[in-house]
């Protein structure tokens, strides 16, 4: 059932991944530098690495997971009365990796903070799965993620195209501890929360181990 949603839909929602007090010791740990919403690469940091693995063992997200999975990726990302923005509609297309290669399936290379991002094919975008475990109940009101179902489907969509495919949109609230599952070429947003709430999501990525053309993940945990 659980695959099934993430191939027709393209998320679901995995309730209490996380125990009220296991969340709380994860909080006092990814506090955000002032102004600054998300932060990229918390992979170094062991008890970011050990949360990757405990995920990939997690009973319940097995059925969405590959046996051959690696997380690749962690982004902290906090919404609060004083880091509340919005977020355009968009698919999560780069990635970080080692190296480089010239070869044309590989695009749009860039460098952040001294790491090496790219766009994958779209053969490996496709195997790619978000876990966005949420540290604090986002409910309507506090940012939640917004996608268009299905739009994972439809490959790598070119802007225009993005807004136009907003015209179904569903709003996915979370409760403390819950884990929403999400492909990445999946179209989201947010928007501002509204009032004095504190959302932050540690937004997983979990991808093959081993990539083709002689490429590797900067993380493979």
């Amino acid at each position: 059932m659980l695959r099934q949603q993430l191939d027709r839909q393209g998320h679901t929602l995995v309730p209490a991944i996380l125990s009220a007090a296991e969340a709380q010791r994860l909080s006092g740990l990814i506090d955000a530098p002032a102004g600054k919403p998300g932060q990229r690469e918390r992979l170094v940091e062991g008890w970011c690495a050990d949360l990757a693995l405990g995920l990939r063992h997690h009973q319940a997200l097995a059925p969405a997971l590959a046996p051959d999975a690696v997380a690749l990726q962690c982004i902290c990302f906090e919404k609060s009365a004083d880091l509340n923005g919005l977020v355009a509609v968009h698919q999560d297309l780069g990635f970080p990796v080692k190296g480089h290669t010239a070869h044309p399936a590989w695009k749009a290379w860039s460098v952040k903070d001294g790491t090496t991002y790219v766009q994958p094919p779209l053969p490996v975008l496709e195997q790619l799965l978000a876990v966005r475990v949420h540290l604090d109940p986002c409910g309507l009101n506090d940012g939640p993620l917004v996608v268009v179902p299905g739009s994972h489907r439809q490959g790598v969509v070119a802007p225009d195209e993005a807004i136009a495919l907003r015209a179904e949109e569903e709003l996915c609230p979370a409760a403390l501890g819950d884990a929403l599952l999400m492909r990445p070429l999946l179209l989201h947003r947010s928007s501002k929360a509204r009032g004095q709430s504190r959302r932050r999501v540690l937004h997983f990525v979990f991808g093959p181990r081993q990539l083709p053309d002689g490429i590797a993940w900067l993380h493979a945990i």
